[in-house]
């Protein structure tokens, strides 16, 4: 599915961080899964927060509420990790997938959000980087911070997560 496809999609999985409601596309999500074991991995960035394996399959695990400076993930029966594929583009012109585990306090539901309901990200300064932020879907009266997955990390973060998947 290339990029202008999977922004042709307009559902998105919505679920909390620290109390907010965030949202990604569907096109980007594996599956939604409970909490399995996580292994440690040493050197990694501390919003990382080890490795998970998915059928055979090292998936690296991300708390976007470290990553976003909102404290830390707090563990509780509705804590749930979504399965994400993110993509990048090479220089050479091909995409590059990398499976990532993304914690969420409450998973929440699929909801359809027309490209008319979303409102551009806010411009907040110059100093704060709001690339990741796909736009503010204005859903029953709420804004919902819609995530572009391909933008929370970097490349040289992704390059980082790739080597430490690759080692483990």
């Amino acid at each position: 599915m290339t990029d202008k496809n999977r922004q042709e999609i307009h559902q998105y999985l919505t679920f909390k961080l620290a109390d907010e409601m965030y949202a990604v596309n569907v096109a980007n999500i594996k599956e939604v899964l409970g909490i399995p074991k996580i292994t440690k991995v040493p050197k990694m960035p501390p919003h990382m927060k080890g490795i998970i394996n998915l059928r055979g399959s090292v998936v690296p695990v991300l708390d976007l509420c470290k990553k976003f400076d909102l404290g830390e993930i707090t563990v509780t029966e509705k804590t749930g990790i979504i399965v994400t594929e993110i993509f990048r583009n090479k220089e050479d012109g091909t995409e590059e997938e990398l499976v990532i585990g993304i914690f969420s306090d409450e998973v929440q539901k699929v909801i359809t959000i027309e490209p008319e309901s979303i409102e551009p990200p806010p411009k907040i300064g110059v100093s704060i980087d709001t690339e990741f932020i796909q736009g503010m879907g204005h859903v029953e009266n709420n804004f919902i911070m819609i995530l572009n997955i391909n933008k929370i990390l970097t490349g040289s973060e992704m390059e980082e997560i790739q080597s430490t998947a690759v080692e483990a």
